[in-house]
């Protein structure tokens, strides 16, 4: 069986950590100087894997295998949210640089092909799944007007970073046999559950909706109660009523959140004028999100009828569908997973989105889970242990091989 260096995993995880380093996460949006720092050192710890590797015109970092194929890619994600952990995407990343570092090692693997990549904008600042989006063909340059929270768009951002006629790479169907993501659970079932490893059957599909509300602004101190059109207190009363009806629609496995909101002009002595709140929503079942969006919607029609604000919802973005692993590649995943973790495992379904669901639309994938401390992610608290960081990279290694060589 082949064996990864554990100790040289995590040297070069912590190393990586560095890249934006706060108390005790990191801050590396996408397209910012230190991400763009970071994706520099990946492409130099690609090439010291022995593999060929590019900064592509959409910035992710593809590592590409000297050797023919057929070939296995293995990656995840280096960006982070802006308050983010140093494991969410940077650990699956670094697991593949490893498996490929193992795999050319060891005389009895050193022919297989893995391509190692860390996908761009995974998390969202400009819009989701941008890096793996490209690579399989699913982004226009229409997306190239989307923005992040300062107005900056992904046009601008690339021309920034020199990336405007750099190339972007894409799926090779004759050379590409799947794709493996490892990743931190960023849940708390495989802790409660005592078990090591997690392989995911599915994952979820999500959506966000915007929700308007249009008031009045007026004076705080001389406007009656009777005559506000506080866009404010529409919004806090949308927030309850909606939270009753979807909790009515939902399944056992189904969450929300309403995770943003603002008001302007945001003044104690103002009524506000106009607010707003976004509002996500998830779950494996597309009955579900779709019961959910036409919930939100009606609610948002009831509410302006009912005045004295009017109220709109739409779409954010294109919908995230729910995505199922590949069954065979699940089977690697899971006798390699019962050798290295003998019944401490288990199948599970992820609730948090992966630049796989994109993967899964063009090429047969799979995922792995490790334990997160106390299930916190996208927080600076985002932890786990060396042991379990360990384990993880030696079980998608030796399901690796076994792909590979079956």
């Amino acid at each position: 069986m082949v064996q990864i260096d554990g100790q040289r995993l995590l040297n070069s995880l912590r190393k990586l950590r560095t890249f934006g380093a706060l108390d005790n996460g990191v801050v590396r949006p996408t397209y910012s100087p230190i991400d763009w720092e970071s994706r520099e050192w990946l492409v130099e710890q690609m090439e010291a894997a022995g593999l060929d590797a590019v900064i592509d015109g959409v910035g992710s970092v593809h590592g590409r295998s000297r050797n023919p194929g057929p070939a296995l890619i293995i990656g995840s994600h280096t960006d982070t949210q802006p308050e983010g952990g140093w494991l969410d995407g940077a650990m699956g990343v670094m697991y593949g640089i490893e498996v490929a570092r193992a795999l050319h090692d060891d005389p009895t693997t050193q022919h297989l092909a893995v391509d190692v990549v860390s996908w761009a904008d995974e998390e969202g600042t400009y819009g989701s799944f941008i890096g793996s989006r490209s690579f399989f063909g699913e982004f226009s340059d229409a997306d190239l007007a989307l923005q992040n929270a300062d107005g900056e768009t992904i046009a601008a951002a690339l021309e920034r970073l020199g990336l405007t006629s750099t190339p972007r790479a894409l799926h090779e169907p004759e050379r590409h046999v799947g794709y493996l993501e490892a990743h931190i659970e960023q849940g708390p079932h495989l802790e409660d559950t005592g078990k090591l490893l997690g392989v995911v059957t599915s994952i979820v599909g999500l959506r966000a909706m915007q929700i308007t509300f249009t008031g009045e602004q007026n004076h705080a101190g001389t406007t009656p109660m009777a005559r506000r059109k506080d866009a404010a207190a529409a919004m806090f009363k949308f927030g309850v009523r909606i939270d009753e009806r979807l909790r009515a629609l939902a399944g056992p496995t189904t969450v929300w959140t309403i995770g943003n909101l603002g008001v302007h002009p945001g003044g104690e002595s103002i009524i506000p004028g106009s607010a707003w709140c976004g509002l996500q929503y998830r779950d494996t079942d597309e009955t579900v999100l779709d019961g959910f969006e036409v919930a939100i919607r009606d609610l948002a029609v009831e509410m302006s009828a009912e005045g004295p604000v009017e109220v709109h919802a739409e779409l954010r973005r294109a919908a995230v569908q729910p995505a199922h692993m590949d069954p065979s590649l699940r089977s690697h995943l899971e006798a390699a997973c019962e050798a290295t973790a003998p019944d401490a495992w288990v199948s599970m379904p992820s609730a948090a989105a992966h630049d796989a669901q994109i993967a899964a639309r063009h090429i047969p994938s799979a995922m792995l889970f490790i334990p997160s401390i106390n299930g916190i992610s996208h927080d600076f608290a985002e932890d786990s242990t060396d042991a379990d960081i360990v384990l993880g990279c030696q079980a998608l290694a030796t399901a690796t091989a076994s792909i590979l060589t079956a």
